[in-house]
């Protein structure tokens, strides 16, 4: 039998042109509207559509918003660009005013603004996601404790 030699990976320079999450997630949130859990009640109420993306473990485990759209992640693009095949049927417009939601609003920042370069221009999320939403006190279902 021969031993595997297991060592500590070291730090590797990042290719020359990529960019790092945190600066990914900083001009993102540069060019989107985030709302905060009350901005998001009133916008929906006047009818934007608020759409969950978190994973359905993440939504069994936390709760959910009364009404959100269940948009997994891995999907989003496809089910709102106007020009897919795969699109929802609400899903026909580029003036759609859609406010994203994951759990603490890092993934939907990301989201929106590739909404954004679909042609999305009304894209937001909501800043601080479900956790900012309960901890507002605005309505949630499933949720434990």
């Amino acid at each position: 039998m021969t031993a595997v030699l297991r060592t500590t990976p070291s730090f590797v320079a990042p290719p020359p042109g990529s960019t790092g999450i945190d600066d990914l997630l900083a001009a993102a949130r540069t060019r989107i509207r985030r709302l905060d859990p009350r901005q998001t009640f009133v916008a929906v109420e006047r009818g934007a559509v608020l759409i969950d993306i978190r994973p359905a473990a993440q939504r069994a485990l936390n709760g959910e918003i009364p009404g959100a759209l269940i948009i997994e992640r891995n999907v989003l693009e496809w089910r709102l660009d106007p020009r897919s095949d795969a699109r929802l049927g609400f899903a026909t417009r580029y003036d759609l005013e859609v406010i994203i939601t994951c759990q603490e609003g890092y993934t939907s920042s990301l989201a929106a603004a590739s909404l954004q370069d679909l042609g999305l221009h009304r894209a937001a999320d909501l800043a601080g996601g479900f956790a900012a939403w309960k901890a507002a006190g605005l309505p949630t279902v499933g949720t434990r404790g």
